[in-house]
């Protein structure tokens, strides 16, 4: 019986034990934390959103990926496949209103204990505390253990390793020197679905650090998303700024900043507000205005305050405008760790099509530490689980 050795113990690697069990492959499982699925759990803290529901093209349309295989994998486990798969655990899923998929109770440590019980029956071993050192002179693996140096050899390995960021949940990009160091060609690592920063005013932090711009329109080159976005001293984070992080990391790549733009009314039309500003007491403060005309919160109105340095628009169409667009510079994204994801990693060019490392025969790679990227919404896991799937299988059934 051929045996497989996954490192890391993320949803990537425990799908890609799961699809190794069941081509009859023998499975050990070993993570550097004290538990797995750290990051996993984490992320379900406050709704496990697992995947999407949205028509299929679509959805695969959401990631950014220098090559064509990632499209393929996903085709070939999707979310409707996700949702059957969490069923198959007794796990019932529901939709949102969004399309976002979750499983009814919400959490993730209900379906990590089932996933876990399922792998466990199915003979895979877990070992935790181990943290890979790389191979030995002889190809053995090799792990650091509280007990000690551990040495073992296996039939071929999964390296499902994670990105870059959240390293205090096991996901510290340290792999990266290790396949350096092989001869694995890697992109290098930069933040994903990230806060970015702003140089706010003293006089706006101290104001309304914390506070939430509700219900806005945020644009950066050819995307826009809308929601809440929260002032922090750093900057500017939120859900709603995630799927922009692409461009506005290429802006800052390309020029040494970048160019948000944030409606403040996107649910009111230009004319119709033009029509409220126009129609105010001339002799109305310049707040006042914003906030009758407009209709602008306090903290909207200190926003507008703080790019425009105290003199917005007087005229009442600039005014719209503006309000309409206010640009706000970013600087630089939050750092890496913090990122909710990473992109970059090992590069497409170093795997095969079956997901295994050129330089490096038999070991193959899944999940987050190969060089892509997707918006939060349930493509992140997705995308997790179809490469854990799919190094699972290929793995088990390798010939050297």
């Amino acid at each position: 019986m051929k045996h497989i050795a996954i490192i890391g113990a993320g949803p990537a690697g425990l799908m890609a034990a799961e699809a190794a069990l069941k081509e009859g492959a023998q499975v050990s499982i070993y993570d550097a934390m004290p538990s797995v699925a750290r990051k996993f759990l984490m992320a379900g803290k406050s709704g496990l959103n697992i995947s999407h529901s949205e028509e299929e093209k679509l959805f695969r349309s959401r990631y950014r990926a220098p090559d064509a295989r990632l499209d393929g994998l996903i085709a070939a486990f999707g979310p409707g496949d996700v949702e059957r798969w969490m069923n198959g655990l007794g796990i019932e899923s529901f939709r949102g209103s969004s399309g976002r998929v979750f499983p009814v109770m919400m959490k993730a440590s209900p379906l990590l204990r089932a996933w876990l019980a399922r792998l466990r029956t199915s003979g895979a071993r877990l070992h935790v505390r181990h943290r890979w050192q790389g191979w030995d002179e002889a190809g053995a693996l090799v792990f650091a253990t509280p007990e000690g140096e551990v040495r073992l050899e296996a039939d071929s390995v999964i390296l499902a390793l994670g990105g870059a960021s959240w390293s205090r949940l096991g996901s510290d990009g340290a792999w990266a020197q290790l396949l350096a160091a092989m001869g694995v060609e890697l992109a290098p690592f930069q933040p994903s679905n990230c806060g970015f920063e702003v140089a706010w005013s003293k006089r706006l932090l101290d104001g309304f650090e914390g506070a939430p711009l509700k219900g806005v329109k945020l644009s950066a080159g050819r995307q826009s998303a809308q929601g809440d976005v929260v002032i922090t001293k750093r900057g500017v984070e939120s859900g709603a700024l995630y799927p922009l992080s692409a461009d506005l990391l290429r802006q800052i790549e390309d020029t040494g900043s970048a160019s948000l733009e944030i409606d403040l009314l996107p649910d009111v039309d230009m004319g119709t507000l033009r029509r409220r500003l126009a129609a105010a007491n001339p002799k109305e403060s310049s707040s006042n205005r914003l906030r009758k005309a407009a209709r602008l919160d306090r903290t909207k109105i200190a926003l507008v305050n703080e790019i425009s340095r105290g003199a917005p628009p007087a005229e009442a169409g600039d005014l719209a405008a503006f309000l309409k667009a206010l640009p706000v510079r970013i600087d630089a994204p939050v750092p890496m760790d913090e990122a909710i994801s990473t992109s970059g990693g090992v590069s497409w060019d170093a795997l095969d099509d079956r997901l295994m490392l050129k330089a490096l025969p038999g070991v193959y790679c899944a999940g987050e530490m190969i060089d892509w990227d997707a918006p939060t919404g349930g493509y992140l896991l997705t995308a997790c689980l179809a490469m854990g799937r799919a190094s699972g299988k290929a793995a088990a059934n390798h010939h050297i």
